[in-house]
């Protein structure tokens, strides 16, 4: 039974993290180069800051904390970039990243999920550490999509099976 639940855990994160990238690379994709760094007010992210942090984020925390590769982060440069990174190139940095975190997600075994790791100065869980980077990484994934519909004024098309009566499918 726990082998079971390990592997649902973690077949639904590596699975969460793919389809949030998807959403990211279209929502992203939608706006252009000045969109991607603009910002509201001095005390905002620009989206372009977002895809840096998460990038930086899966690395440090999947990828060198549950994976074991070398932390070589600079979590400050991803929120002083502004606009000197062309977005292809940070959705590519991106989407590597996440194809990392999510092989080492796979390669996990129940046992390995109770492994104590340090990250960032604090002992947990491999499965903590992901769960983590799940919920991170959705958390600005919505507010990608946030920033896309307020730039672009478009659905994103993400949920329009929901607008029939008879789609016949749940929510995700």
């Amino acid at each position: 039974m726990e082998n079971e639940l390990a592997a649902l855990f973690l077949g639904s994160a590596a699975r969460r993290m793919a389809q949030y990238m998807d959403r990211i690379r279209i929502s992203a994709g939608r706006l252009t180069e000045e969109q991607i760094w603009t910002r509201g007010s001095g005390n905002e992210n620009a989206v372009g800051n977002l895809l840096l942090h998460l990038a930086g984020n899966v690395r440090q925390w999947i990828v060198s904390g549950v994976g074991g590769a070398a932390d070589v982060r600079k979590r400050d440069t991803e929120f002083a970039a502004a606009g000197d990174i062309p977005k292809a190139g940070m959705l590519a940095t991106l989407q590597s990243a996440v194809d990392e975190a999510v092989a080492v997600i796979e390669a996990q075994s129940p046992g390995q999920l109770a492994e104590k790791v340090t990250i960032q100065g604090h002992e947990i869980s491999k499965l903590e550490a992901i769960f983590h980077v799940v919920e991170h990484f959705a958390l600005h994934t919505g507010q990608i999509m946030y920033a896309t519909k307020l730039f672009t004024h478009e659905d994103l098309g993400f949920y329009g099976y929901l607008g029939s009566k008879t789609h016949g499918r749940k929510t995700p």
